[in-house]
């Protein structure tokens, strides 16, 4: 060989790994985000992906989108999986049920959805089979908890009622554990649908007619949206409160009993990276809370003229003054 000739092919060998790293870098995946905007959850499964090596505009980008209507989350769903995203993250079950009939077997990674085996989202806990994973923020029979933790904040009461977006899938699910266990806690289980501001505030105008009432509302997007007008009328009536989400004492409710869904966020993004990196979703196992806590709201507690008893006090993590 001669010697331009070695030169040029030691220059080239030298050159291809310099190249070879260039093109890896280049790589950009994508993932979709389908999102609850109230919740904030989203950011900081954007953060937790940052932390484990996904740079935004380097290696990864999100096409995101924060709907806040039913209708709009249908739309957002099919409009996330024609884009073929590598991997989808959904927060809610209202999402999930949305994006599982778009996304054909596009990987998605969900959290915050309530008892994924029993709404048929997952095969198994274990196994979840197909292309859906995820973490989930309850099973149905933590609404026995709900009621448990109403009655013991409030013994006089006798009638609780369930409000509850209609078109939300675990809705049901629910439902059937709070009137299975009211009896046992002599109270009286009574449902409330409701889709928009005019029904909430009709539902507890109803509700507070009658004496010894308390409300649980369910965390949807209907709630969710109108989680300051329910925790105003709530207070205005005087009725006893009780949510899944610590946002919604923010508002002036009086308790709430739940999952951070903001620390099942940053879960999830784990397994959207380890998807990223080419596992499957049907190898990572549905993964339950490992943690509830039970808040309790002290302020409106004096605003609707509830002495809270010690011994419940005691079972707080939280009591905001």
């Amino acid at each position: 060989m001669r010697r331009r000739d070695f030169i040029a092919a030691i220059g080239g060998a030298a050159a291809w790994p310099i190249a070879a790293r260039a093109q890896q870098r280049a790589v950009m995946r994508r993932v979709g985000i389908l999102a609850v905007e109230a919740i904030g959850a989203a950011d900081a499964f954007k953060k937790e992906l940052a932390r484990l090596g996904w740079t935004e505009g380097r290696n990864i980008r999100f096409e995101e989108r924060r709907p806040d209507t039913d209708e709009q989350v249908l739309l957002d769903a099919t409009q996330l999986a024609r884009l073929a995203p590598d991997a989808i993250y959904v927060e809610s079950s209202p999402h999930l049920l949305a994006m599982r009939h778009a996304a054909g077997d596009i990987p998605i990674v969900f959290s915050n959805v309530g008892d994924p085996v029993g709404q048929g989202f997952v095969s198994s806990l274990a196994r979840p089979g197909g292309n859906i994973t995820g973490f989930a923020g309850f099973e149905f029979g933590v609404a026995s908890k709900f009621l448990d933790l109403l009655k013991k904040l409030v013994p006089t009461m006798e009638r609780v009622a369930f409000m509850y977006d209609p078109l939300q899938p675990a809705a049901g699910g629910y439902w059937a554990v709070i009137e299975s266990a009211a009896p046992s806690l002599a109270l009286h289980a009574a449902k409330l649908p409701v889709r928009t501001a005019n029904d909430i505030e009709r539902a507890i105008v109803a509700l507070a007619r009658e004496p010894n009432g308390g409300v649980y509302a369910m965390a949807g997007g209907v709630t969710i949206q109108h989680q300051a007008l329910i925790a105003k009328l709530a207070m205005q009536y005087r009725l006893p409160s009780m949510y899944a989400y610590r946002l919604f004492l923010e508002s002036g409710g009086l308790a709430s009993y739940g999952v951070d869904p903001v620390a099942l966020s940053r879960r999830a993004a784990s397994y959207v990276d380890r998807i990223l990196k080419g596992e499957k979703p049907r190898d990572l196992p549905v993964q339950l809370p490992v943690r509830y806590q039970f808040v309790v709201n002290l302020k409106t507690a004096r605003a609707i003229g509830l002495d809270i008893p010690d011994n419940v006090l005691a079972l707080t993590d939280e009591a905001i003054e």
